[in-house]
């Protein structure tokens, strides 16, 4: 098992709208960065634990837990010309974007925001914390798992 954290824009796909899906459970659709592409092609496995982090919003964050419940596919969106992420050089033949579906788990007991992870010195190697990453999707070691957990229970 492995763990990592995906950001959305709640205003886009947040916490809520995965958990008001059929079954909390939806395909992570839209990612158009190469390197993210491919952690979800080559790496996401079905079982992987995933930190939700609200971006591009008043409070930045880790607001919840979703799970990896389908590894790597095409991305259809990319084919669909009235699709936001369509991409018209995109050949089902040969795919070129990828997806992962992911469950819906549970919500924090409450946001980890940004500030908050890089006081954190336990954290100063997560990707997330380090400046000009700006990766929707990024991994995240067990230790880092941990400690952001135990973080959730403690004040801000």
């Amino acid at each position: 098992m492995a763990y990592w954290l995906m950001k959305s824009e709640p205003g886009v796909f947040g916490i809520d709208d995965l958990a008001a899906q059929p079954d909390q459970t939806d395909h992570w659709d839209g990612v158009r960065n190469y390197q993210a592409r491919n952690m979800m092609r080559d790496e996401m496995q079905p079982g992987d634990q995933v930190f939700f982090y609200h971006s591009n919003c008043k409070v930045p964050g880790i607001v919840g837990i979703a799970e990896v419940v389908r590894g790597g596919y095409p991305d259809h969106t990319a084919y669909e010309p009235e699709s936001d992420h369509y991409d018209p050089k995109s050949d089902p033949e040969n795919p070129r974007w990828f997806m992962v579906d992911v469950k819906f788990r549970r919500r924090l007991t409450r946001t980890i925001p940004l500030p908050e992870l890089k006081a954190n010195p336990a954290l100063a190697d997560m990707p997330l914390v380090r400046k000009g990453n700006r990766l929707s999707i990024m991994p995240v070691t067990e230790a880092q798992w941990n400690e952001i957990l135990r973080m959730e229970s403690q004040p801000g």
